[in-house]
């Protein structure tokens, strides 16, 4: 989730009920496309309601122990853009604060490596990097 201001862009960050910061995730309903499940859970858990897909971010998985269960997760993330700064944080689904921040201070401020990577990606998409490999690989190797 980026808006653009000031000239820059932000990153929207949540934090939950453990006091982690991360992005906005949720479950699938039933036969829901990923990309709808998205939409819906970023508008739910944020109350940003004019939300644009700008591209996928592509997936990670982790497991983790729930109730003495070995539990498996993937969550599928998208790049969306907003123009509206204004977030309700949904805290009955324990979101207890959103924030935008710029790369740098969003980098710093996630909890988890896996979401640092997403973090990563979105801005080479938004900044129009999304590429550089192949362009560097094009023009005969880095530089």
């Amino acid at each position: 989730m980026f808006r653009r201001e000031d000239g820059g862009v932000v990153y929207l960050l949540i934090r939950d009920s453990y006091r982690n910061w991360g992005f906005p995730k949720g479950h699938l309903e039933e036969n829901e496309p990923a990309a709808t499940a998205a939409l819906r859970e970023v508008r739910e858990e944020t109350g940003l309601a004019d939300l644009r897909i700008a591209a996928e971010l592509g997936a990670i998985d982790w497991y983790f122990r729930f109730r003495s269960r070995l539990i498996h997760k993937t969550c599928h993330f998208f790049l969306m853009e907003t123009a509206t700064a204004r977030t309700r944080p949904q805290r009955d689904e324990g979101i207890t604060a959103c924030k935008w921040l710029a790369y740098d201070d969003a980098l710093a401020l996630l909890s988890y490596e896996n979401a640092r990577e997403v973090l990563a990606r979105a801005a080479q998409v938004v900044e129009g990097r999304e590429d550089e490999p192949e362009r560097r690989e094009a023009a005969g190797g880095d530089r």
